[in-house]
């Protein structure tokens, strides 16, 4: 059974800075593309920044400049470096990692249970 441990949200001031963790445990054969995705409050789920097997990223133009995703494929763990917090950075972020649990069959989304960002003075 595949999981995804969050951790590293919090309550900042706008500005401030927050490091987000990922961590995936289970048996598995290999993870794919990973991801963080956010929600506020009435909104839709969106995607904050994605980062392929191979390194290569991409960001929501929000975001683009403040934030840095980052994966250890050692640990099993993606990062979410987030600087420069605004206000409209307040939501719950999510992980997603893109998981081949077995060496047939398709990989798997699967997610994190979801961690509060709140930043405000």
């Amino acid at each position: 059974q595949v999981q995804l441990v969050e951790s590293g949200g919090g309550l900042v001031p706008p500005g401030g800075s927050l490091r987000l963790s990922c961590a995936a445990s289970g048996r598995f054969v290999s993870i794919n593309a990973m991801g963080w995705y956010r929600q506020a409050p009435g909104k839709q789920r969106e995607l904050v920044a994605g980062i392929t097997s191979g390194g290569s990223t991409n960001y929501a133009d929000s975001v683009k400049g403040r934030f840095t995703i980052s994966r250890d494929n050692a640990k099993n763990t993606v990062y979410l470096q987030m600087n420069n917090l605004k206000p409209e950075d307040t939501a719950v972020y999510y992980c997603n990692q893109n998981i081949k649990q077995w060496s047939w069959g398709l990989p798997v989304d699967y997610w994190g249970q979801g961690t509060q960002v709140t930043v405000s003075s």
